[in-house]
């Protein structure tokens, strides 16, 4: 019965941003959107990350989300078990982590587990690559 019902069940989408507030005539505004995490030095410092699962289908089922080190052997961050439930054929499940400190750059996986199995892969990748410094070209005016 369980497998007939996680047939039902699709993952949209999934965003990753620094917040997600509650609006007006429940509304969900998404603050800070990003795929990659690029930073001029590592370790990188997040005082908030929040992982948005857009869902489809029908039913009421547990969510779990973790982000695995690029190794995948250690996990970096694991949420509480959250139940949602999809009443009108769609729902979303929010995980927010706070004080995350990514201390190496990456391919991280973000993992999303219904129901204690494993549903879906993600890759977050974050790089300390050098930005172009804006004061060469500062120089080259003066």
């Amino acid at each position: 019965m369980d497998s007939k019902e996680d047939s039902k069940l699709e993952l949209a989408y999934t965003l990753f941003c620094d917040d997600v507030r509650l609006e007006v005539g429940n509304k969900l505004s998404y603050m800070g959107v990003f795929q990659n995490i690029m930073v001029p030095q590592l370790p990188v410092w997040l005082p908030k990350l929040a992982v948005v699962n857009h869902w489809r289908g029908e039913g009421a089922h547990l969510s779990e989300v973790r982000i695995l080190m690029p190794d995948r052997q250690q996990a970096l961050v694991v949420s509480q078990p959250a139940r949602f439930e999809i009443n009108h054929g769609s729902a979303d499940n929010i995980s927010f982590f706070v004080n995350v400190t990514f201390p190496v750059a990456g391919e991280y996986v973000v993992q999303t587990l219904i129901d204690s199995n494993l549903f879906d892969e993600r890759p977050l990748i974050v790089s300390d690559q050098q930005l172009i410094a804006p004061e060469e070209e500062s120089e080259a005016v003066n």
